[in-house]
């Protein structure tokens, strides 16, 4: 049997001989799709679970002055004005369970594959108290991507928050996976055992099932975790999702693991929450998005860090963008919230540079902190010249050859040579050794 249904059994008891088991009742007064306005419940908390007589489940989203606000997670029936809802006295949590590894799963520890709960499950805290600064150390271990261009020149470190950010179809989610598989090499060569948790938020069944059969294709599921909530969720429970994401990563941080939790992605997350507090009727601020819009978010990635206990936490949230703006309401807050941003370029991508990074936008900042001194110093010398190229060839790409300078033909020779190195196949990682190897006679200075 589950044990979190056995430890219900014996809770329900308890309560029962301490007489504690009666809560307060209220009565529905309005129905907004998943959003349910209730009179009568005068002493619940806020996020505390609520059932809907036997027609569904929920928590509760907002408290007003005479009613408090409902968001449904389960409905089994339909529900009217009029109905039931019953306070649990105990906050709402997810259901986790270990064997999740390398399956689909959702925050109520159903296995998706096949549509059944999971047998040895356990209730878990949505949102935990944030890690101290005192519990916290520095970042300085490199998580390696196998990405050239980001491992030599970007790169992320165990602990870091790195956003991924691009419009659609520009490689976001093929940098995340490539960074997922590459934990399995350096688990293989190097012994290094990092679990990975990918959080699919809002996205298609269609896409789910892609990502899942390329990761097992590849022998990436025995240390990966998918909890996803798809497009056919209903928003209160597409917003919860990267909360248990980061739940469970904690659980394993708190067991000196290393934890790697790609956020696919928070675009998509803000536009559910945004949905869901126009509902509730909060205050639209800009772009229609509530004022707590910021506190969302900061108080999810502010859960990557290295913890003093040797576990650590890395994130890389996905953001997407449209026509390359970088600067709208939602990507700002992010950038300013993350240590650093890979940002993707749709017009590199249509030129065939795969990863399609805009090396000019992109910024880590930890840089050499997280890598070794060979590392360091050749991605130092590498991206300035690089930068220094892609500067240089905005001014010059229609030039005659033939009248610049021998240093400058040098410079767009080396350049553009560096460019042509950085492309790089999807799922064809390399190793730091591979990378210095590749790049070294690059890196050397002209006489």
């Amino acid at each position: 049997m589950n044990t979190h249904i056995d430890e219900l059994i014996s809770k329900k008891i308890e309560q029962i001989k301490t007489n504690t088991n009666v809560f307060e009742s209220g009565k529905v007064v309005k129905v907004k799709d998943y959003i349910l306005e209730v009179s009568g419940l005068e002493n619940v908390a806020f996020f505390e679970k609520v059932t809907i007589w036997e027609k569904g489940m929920g928590y509760i989203n907002q408290i007003k002055e005479n009613t408090v606000m409902v968001a449904i997670v389960k409905q089994y029936e339909p529900i009217q004005v009029g109905d039931i809802v019953n306070a649990t006295g105990e906050p709402f949590k997810a259901i986790f369970a270990p064997e999740a590894v390398g399956r689909i799963t959702n925050l109520f520890g159903v296995d998706l594959l096949t549509g059944n709960s999971f047998d040895k499950t356990t209730y878990i805290d949505i949102e935990n108290p944030i890690v101290p600064i005192m519990d916290r150390r520095e970042v300085n271990r490199p998580m390696l991507t196998g990405i050239a261009g980001i491992d030599l020149m970007y790169p992320i470190g165990k602990g870091q928050r790195q956003l991924i950010i691009g419009d659609k179809k520009t490689g976001k989610t093929q940098i995340a996976l490539d960074t997922i598989i590459n934990q399995g090499i350096q688990r293989k060569d190097f012994g290094e055992d990092t679990t990975c948790i990918y959080i699919a938020v809002g996205k298609t069944k269609k896409e789910i099932r892609n990502i899942y059969n390329e990761l097992l294709k590849r022998n990436a599921l025995s240390y990966t975790i998918m909890i996803v909530a798809t497009n056919e969720d209903t928003p209160p429970v597409v917003s919860l999702t990267p909360y248990v994401g980061l739940a469970i990563a904690e659980e394993y941080m708190a067991k000196k693991k290393d934890v790697l939790v790609v956020i696919d992605d928070l675009k998509a997350h803000a536009d559910n929450y945004r949905e869901i507090s126009l509902t509730s009727g909060k205050t639209p601020g800009r772009e229609a998005y509530p004022a707590d819009i910021f506190y969302l978010h900061s108080r999810l990635l502010e859960k990557g860090c290295q913890h003093k206990n040797g576990g650590s936490i890395t994130i890389l949230p996905i953001v997407e963008t449209r026509g390359g703006d970088i600067t709208d309401y939602i990507s700002t807050n992010i950038i300013s919230i993350t240590d650093g941003q890979i940002v993707l370029s749709e017009k590199e991508f249509s030129k065939g540079q795969k990863p399609a990074i805009n090396y000019g936008v992109s910024v880590s900042r930890l840089g050499g902190a997280v890598q070794n001194e060979k590392m360091k110093a050749l991605g130092t010398k590498i991206r300035r010249k690089l930068l220094s190229y892609l500067e240089t060839k905005e001014v010059y790409e229609l030039a005659n050859m033939d009248e610049m300078t021998p240093e400058l033909r040098e410079k767009m020779r080396e350049g553009k040579q560096i460019q042509e190195e950085l492309k790089q196949m999807k799922y064809c990682p390399l190793s730091e050794r591979e990378i210095i190897d590749k790049f070294k006679e690059l890196g050397e200075e002209n006489q």
